[in-house]
């Protein structure tokens, strides 16, 4: 069992389209844990925790989305698992 985190940076229309809803029931599905957030620049950021092989699934979801989004660039970043979040939740 190799549990990491990923940092997701999406990019493109991606706000207003329910990305961040869509993200947090595909983290629950995959049993991740974590939270997603709008930015500013009007990127979807998240951060997930979990089994290796379930963030990378959220990730390939991540490149496409929710069905009204249209994905531009998918920037991952690997991290060490921390284990700070019990749930996934959408922020801000």
């Amino acid at each position: 069992m190799s549990m990491k985190q990923v940092q997701v940076l999406v990019k493109g229309r991606v706000q207003g389209v329910f990305f961040r809803a869509a993200t947090q029931r595909e983290a629950k599905r995959l049993g991740l844990s974590g939270w997603v957030k709008n930015r500013s620049d009007g990127a979807v950021e998240m951060l997930a925790e979990g089994e290796e092989a379930s963030l990378r699934q959220l990730c390939m979801w991540a490149e496409k989305g929710p069905s009204a989004a249209r994905v531009d660039d998918v920037q991952v970043r690997w991290r060490s698992y921390s284990g700070d979040h019990p749930d996934f939740r959408i922020t801000e």
